[in-house]
């Protein structure tokens, strides 16, 4: 995946919250929740991933405005 094909935080979100509403809706079957759960928890740890590393920015940003 190239980095404009790259899912942004945003876009991840709503996939995982497509995820969880699946569990709520119609189309939910035992035979198929724990290959989505797992499916949700993988895309939950990539959002708190890409926050972290947001967060580190952020912080070294404001580190290199805090200098001057």
């Amino acid at each position: 995946m190239s980095n404009q094909d790259k899912e942004t935080i945003n876009q991840k979100i709503e996939r995982l919250n497509a995820e969880v509403d699946w569990f709520y809706s119609e189309d939910f079957s035992l035979d198929d929740a724990i290959t989505n759960y797992k499916k949700s928890i993988k895309l939950a740890d990539e959002i708190k991933s890409d926050l972290k590393g947001l967060k580190n920015e952020v912080s070294v940003l404001s580190k290199d405005f805090s200098k001057n």
